[in-house]
C-alpha cells in the first residue's frame, strides 16, 4: 500500500483543470474532482456523436457497460442486473412503483436517511403511505428495531450502508436482508457513500436478492447523470413508473392489449432517451483508475488513514465540544466511511467561513463534513484543520 503523499504526488498531476494540489477541497464525499481524462471523454461523445449521428447509441451502450463492469467487480456481483438512470431519484421512484403499496402500504426506513429518499417518503405520506422510520441510535438494537417492525403489511425495508451525515457505516444488513427474506420482504439500500469507500462482497454477505442504489457523483468520480440501481438477476417487479428503454425487444412488435412487457436485462426500471457524454466521461475515469491501480483495498486504505489523520489533528486543537465536537467516537477502521463528520450549533456559519477563504467543505443542518479524496496530501489536511481552529477562535 502507498502512504498517502506518495499516491497524492502521483495523481496530482493528472488533475490540473481541478487544480487538486492548489486548493482546499474537503468536500471528496460530495463532489471529488475529475481527473484530466474525463474531458476526453467529453471531447469523445461530441465526435462520436458527429460522425456516427444515431448509429452513437451502440457506442454509448459499450460506455455503460464500461460502469456496470466496475460495479460488479466493486462488489462482487457478476450476475447481478445494474440500470442506469439520471439521478438515483429516477431509479427510486420506479422501483417502488413496482411495490403493492395497495395491500401492503408500510414502508420501513430510517431516521438518517438522505433528502432524496425522505422527502419522496413523506410526501407520499401525505398521500397515505404508512412509513415508519426507525431510529440509528442506538446501534446496538437496530437490526432488531428494524426487523421488529416487519410484518404482513410491510411493503419493503429502504435503508442506507453508510449514513450521509454521520459517516457511520450500518454493519446490520446481513442480518436486516435475511429476516425481511423470509416475509417476502425487499430491501433497498442506498449505497451512494459505501461506493468506492467500503468494499462490499454482495455474496458473501448475502446481499444477492436486495436492491441497490449506486451513485458516480461522489467517490467514483464519475460526476453528474451516472446512477444506477443493481437488482437481481430474477428480479421480475413490474414497475408503474417505466420508459420505452425498459422494452427495447418489443419496439418493433405490433401493439395490442396485452401486459405490459419488460425486457428481462439491466433495463428493466429504466426510462427513455439520454444524454450519453456522462457515460462516455466516466468509462475514462475507470480505466484512469485501472491505470493509476486505484482498487477498491487501496481507496479503503486511503480513505481510513486520511479521516484517521483529520481526526487526530482535530482533537489535537482541543476544541470546546459545546462549539464544535466530533459526531461519533466510533474507530474509524471499523465503523466510519469516506468522510469525517463533527457537530457544531455553528457548522453552517463555519463552513461560510471556510468557503470564504476558498476551502471547501459543506454543512448540513448541524453537521459539518470534511471529505479527503485519492489526490489529498497530508499537508492539505493539517492545512484545513489549522484554518478551522482559526476561524472557531473567533466564533
Amino acid at each position: 500500500m502507498k502512504n498517502i503523499d506518495e499516491l497524492a504526488q502521483q495523481l496530482n498531476p493528472h488533475y490540473s483543470h481541478f487544480r487538486v494540489s492548489e486548493r482546499l477541497l474537503f468536500t471528496g464525499h460530495s463532489h471529488q474532482a475529475w481527473p484530466d481524462v474525463a474531458l476526453e471523454g467529453q471531447k469523445e461523445y461530441f465526435m462520436d456523436t458527429a460522425e456516427l449521428v444515431d448509429k452513437k447509441w451502440e457506442k454509448a451502450a459499450e460506455k455503460t457497460e464500461i460502469l456496470r463492469n466496475y460495479l460488479r467487480g466493486f462488489y462482487d456481483d457478476p450476475d447481478g442486473f445494474y440500470c442506469r438512470e439520471e439521478s438515483t431519484h429516477v431509479l427510486f421512484v420506479s422501483w417502488m412503483s413496482g411495490l403493492d403499496l395497495k395491500n401492503k402500504p408500510k414502508i420501513i426506513s430510517t431516521d438518517g436517511e438522505f433528502h432524496s429518499l425522505f422527502r419522496q417518503l413523506h410526501r407520499l405520506e401525505e398521500e397515505g403511505l404508512e412509513v415508519t422510520y426507525v431510529a440509528t441510535d442506538p446501534d446496538e438494537s437496530f437490526a432488531e428495531r428494524i426487523i421488529s417492525e416487519i410484518d404482513d403489511r410491510t411493503s419493503a425495508i429502504m435503508l442506507s450502508r453508510v449514513y450521509f451525515e454521520s459517516s457511520l457505516i450500518n454493519h446490520h444488513l446481513t442480518e436486516i436482508a435475511q429476516a425481511a427474506r423470509k416475509h417476502g420482504v425487499p430491501v433497498l439500500i442506498d449505497d451512494y457513500h459505501g461506493t468506492n469507500v467500503a468494499p462490499l462482497s454482495i455474496r458473501e454477505a448475502d446481499l444477492e436478492d436486495c436492491f441497490i442504489l449506486i451513485g458516480g457523483y461522489k467517490y467514483l468520480q464519475w460526476g453528474e447523470a451516472n446512477c444506477f440501481l443493481r437488482f437481481p438477476k430474477d428480479c421480475d417487479m413490474r414497475p408503474a413508473i417505466t420508459g420505452w428503454f425498459a422494452s427495447f425487444s418489443t419496439l418493433e412488435k405490433p401493439r395490442d392489449n396485452s401486459p405490459t412487457h419488460y425486457d428481462h436485462s439491466d433495463q428493466r426500471f429504466a426510462s427513455g432517451t439520454y444524454d450519453p457524454s456522462s457515460q462516455y466521461r466516466a468509462a475514462k475515469v475507470v480505466e484512469f483508475f485501472e491505470e493509476q491501480g486505484l482498487t477498491k483495498e487501496i481507496l479503503r486504505d486511503q480513505y481510513v488513514q486520511k479521516v484517521e489523520i483529520l481526526k487526530k489533528y482535530f482533537l489535537d486543537k482541543d476544541f470546546d465540544p459545546s462549539v464544535i465536537r466530533l459526531t461519533h467516537e466510533k474507530s474509524i477502521t471499523e465503523h466510519n466511511g469516506g468522510f469525517l463528520s463533527l457537530t457544531s450549533p455553528k457548522a453552517r456559519e463555519i463552513r461560510a467561513e471556510l468557503l470564504a477563504r476558498d476551502i471547501f467543505t459543506d454543512a448540513r443542518d448541524q453537521i459539518l463534513r470534511f471529505g479527503p479524496a485519492p489526490y489529498t496530501t497530508t499537508t492539505q489536511i493539517e492545512d484545513v484543520m489549522v484554518a478551522l481552529n482559526e476561524i472557531v477562535d473567533t466564533l
